[in-house]
């Protein structure tokens, strides 16, 4: 009830408009340009844009106070040498920059959700009003938006809901200065000595209440998009809009997006990872290059230890997701037992649960209730499994829809018992959605921050709490050298994640 409370709480909702519109705004016009136009390289820009994430949160917030704090950032040095300037013209350390580094970084996300609204939209009404003399910009702002309400509505939601539970951005940009939101202050209110565990639930029941109604409006969306229905029985062949010689300022649009989003981010990263101590580009610097930083880091002692914790964490964790999952999808689509929907719904509740929140719930109630697994592994691996069940529900409840009952009937008059049916049956051909969910979940697993954060002890650190000491203690040459091996390590498990993909016949 404090004037605190209500600062925090506008500063979240500041923060999480902001993002959600900035992502949205990115994201809504570079799918409108790929999937409606005749942009030259779409093809090329959609495949890389799933590059971005796969950069963790903190090593993307890292690199970009790297490249626009005050002091050291090296395009506020640059336009300072070009224009001549005396203070700085980007801070990163402010609202504004905390709203562009977590907009950009969810970009990605509203990008391939407006797409996928974008190619399954009958084009005939675009066309129309094409036809009746309306202009480019007319069709996209009267027409083609107005019809993705519904997936825009949602979108804002996600990207607010997602946004609201950040909690690296907060952190390495809002608490240096000042500006602090709810995750933030769960955090501090935690490592404060004393703890103030009660006034760090108290805020954690605020945010939990902020993103439950979010989630809540997200669902009663969906059920009422049948309004905006274009895609009928009928085929249609979408056309794009010819937008002549602005092709190319449009592809130069996909470009500079790029340049943001991955190759400034890893290019300051891999600079700073070859210095001694951090220093902005020059020849000077280009004269002092080392491998001293990489040294370090493979010496580190809790190097080892930390990869292989968040190995286990990532394979068993998602291993047993979507084996629970099956069970669960089974139960609810293929059964009629009564209160099934309860069962679907408890599997479903983490996904209201910012990752922080969750990590606090968790670590006060084993601290309570002792059954060995408080300061272990273990409690981390609870919190994993828990906070991406929904995802994993996700895609065994698609898959779990395509499975027609025949072939359970023809099983069981086979004489074959459930066990078996379940095993020989229904696991093979949910092949493909168990595949997909478990390569998703192993990766956002393996870049999990925000609940492991409270949870881990000593000798159960993970790779993201290493990155996170390694900023605390100032070794940002040390950090850049192990984000650059931690990105290009989780692009490689990309890759392979693909090519098994593609062996056990996953579809995008």
């Amino acid at each position: 009830g404090s004037a605190e409370t209500l600062r925090l709480f506008w500063n979240s909702v500041k923060f999480a408009f902001g993002t959600a519109l900035l992502a949205f705004v990115i994201g809504t016009g570079l799918a409108w340009m790929n999937e409606r136009t005749n942009t030259p390289f779409k093809h090329l820009f959609f495949a890389l844009s799933i590059i971005p994430l796969i950069i963790p949160g903190i090593l993307f917030t890292v690199a970009w106070i790297l490249l626009a704090s005050p002091k050291i950032g090296i395009i506020n040095l640059v336009l300072r040498s070009w224009l001549g300037l005396d203070e700085a013209l980007f801070d990163i350390y402010s609202l504004g920059g905390m709203i562009w580094v977590d907009g950009l970084h969810y970009s990605p996300m509203a990008f391939l959700l407006m797409s996928a609204a974008f190619r399954s939209m009958d084009p005939a009404l675009e066309e129309s009003a094409m036809m009746s003399g309306a202009n480019v910009l007319q069709v996209a702002w009267r027409v083609t938006l107005r019809l993705s309400w519904p997936a825009i509505f949602a979108t804002l939601l996600i990207l607010f809901v997602r946004a609201i539970e950040s909690f690296e951005v907060p952190a390495l940009l809002g608490l240096p200065v000042g500006i602090q939101v709810f995750t933030s202050s769960i955090y501090q209110a935690v490592h404060r000595y004393p703890s103030q565990i009660g006034l760090a639930s108290s805020y954690a029941m605020t945010l939990l209440l902020i993103t439950t109604a979010g989630v809540y409006f997200q669902s009663r969306l969906s059920g009422r998009g049948s309004r905006y229905a274009t895609m009928t029985g009928k085929g249609f062949r979408p056309r794009q809009i010819d937008l002549g010689r602005w092709r190319w300022a449009t592809a130069g649009l996909f470009i500079l997006y790029f340049l943001l989003i991955v190759v400034l981010p890893f290019a300051v990263l891999l600079w700073s990872s070859f210095q001694r101590f951090y220093s902005v580009p020059s020849w000077q610097a280009l004269q002092n290059l080392t491998l001293d930083p990489y040294r370090f880091i493979l010496s580190y002692p809790n190097l080892s230890r930390s990869v292989w914790n968040s190995l286990l964490l990532a394979l068993g964790s998602a291993t047993l997701i979507m084996l629970v999952t099956s069970v669960i999808c089974w139960i609810v689509v293929k059964t009629k037992l009564r209160g099934r929907w309860l069962l679907d719904n408890i599997a479903s509740l983490p996904m209201v649960f910012p990752g922080l929140v969750l990590g606090l719930s968790i670590m006060i109630f084993y601290l309570h209730f002792d059954i060995g697994v408080y300061g272990t592994i273990w409690i981390m691996f609870l919190a994993y499994v828990t906070r991406f069940m929904p995802y994993g529900l996700r895609y065994s409840t698609t898959s779990m829809l395509q499975i027609h009952k025949e072939l359970e009937e023809s099983s069981a008059m086979a004489g074959a018992s459930w066990g078996t049916t379940f095993r020989r049956i229904i696991l093979p051909l949910l092949k493909p959605g168990l595949v997909a969910g478990w390569i998703y979940v192993m990766i956002v697993s393996i870049r999990e921050l925000s609940s492991s954060i409270l949870l881990y002890s000593p000798g159960t650190e993970v790779v993201s709490i290493v990155i996170w000491e390694l900023w605390e203690n100032g070794q940002y040459v040390e950090l850049s050298a192990l984000g650059v091996l931690f990105i290009l390590a989780l692009f490689a498990m990309v890759m392979i994640a693909q090519w098994l993909g593609k062996k056990f016949g996953v579809k995008e």
